[in-house]
């Protein structure tokens, strides 16, 4: 059974409805106990990482997700679910899950800032934020079990403001270029995440779901 974590935000309708119909067992809940004895979870989430954090530690979930985590149980974070991996975000200066070493920063184009405190590239001044829309993600990791069938290049469905930045590149499976190149999809042993919606990506987006029930 795939628990899918109910804290007051992100798609949890079109999630839920995209694992059903590929006959996944799911289960939308904020009930902790289900969360532990679920053989995989999903945190979905679209909103302020502050209140994301705020909401889940309210709702006793933290532990449940950790201890899931460390058990080797599959995790898929999508959005502001991969982000709170990491320690904190510049979104309202919160602190975030820790599994990750890294933080959440927001996009910034302006003539004397980017995202790495350089000079922004030719047109970056031009984008809007937040990134929203269709994007494509570069494979950095191809043996990722999730990326199966999905081909570098692939267009994805974003939208966010703010982007992870991991210490540890290694854990990168694709990045995406929007005026810099950042991590859109991370990856490390049971924790897959991903900064695009897939279940809101169409056909590729929904071959990395299918992956995902396969495990």
């Amino acid at each position: 059974m795939i628990a899918i974590i109910d804290y007051g935000m992100g798609n949890l309708g079109s999630v839920a409805k995209a694992f059903s119909a590929m006959g996944a067992k799911v289960s939308v809940t904020e009930d902790p106990d289900v969360i532990y004895k679920a053989d995989k979870i999903v945190l979905p989430g679209v909103g302020a990482f502050r209140y994301a954090m705020d909401s889940l530690k309210k709702l006793g979930l933290i532990p449940a997700i950790i201890k899931n985590i460390e058990s080797g149980k599959p995790y898929l974070g999508l959005c502001l679910g991969m982000q709170i991996l990491f320690e904190k975000s510049d979104e309202g200066r919160a602190k975030g899950l820790g599994i990750f070493k890294g933080k959440v920063i927001k996009f910034r184009f302006s003539k004397n800032q980017n995202l790495t405190s350089a000079k922004p590239p030719e047109g970056a001044n031009n984008l809007k934020i937040p990134h929203m829309g269709w994007n494509q993600i570069k494979l950095n990791i191809t043996k990722c079990p999730l990326l199966k069938g999905v081909p570098d290049g692939s267009w994805m469905y974003f939208v966010h403001s703010y982007y992870a930045a991991p210490k540890d590149g290694s854990i990168v499976a694709a990045t995406t270029n929007y005026g810099i190149e950042f991590a859109s999809m991370i990856w490390k042993d049971n924790i897959y995440a991903t900064q695009f919606h897939p279940e809101k990506s169409q056909g590729l987006g929904m071959e990395l779901l299918e992956n995902f029930v396969k495990l």
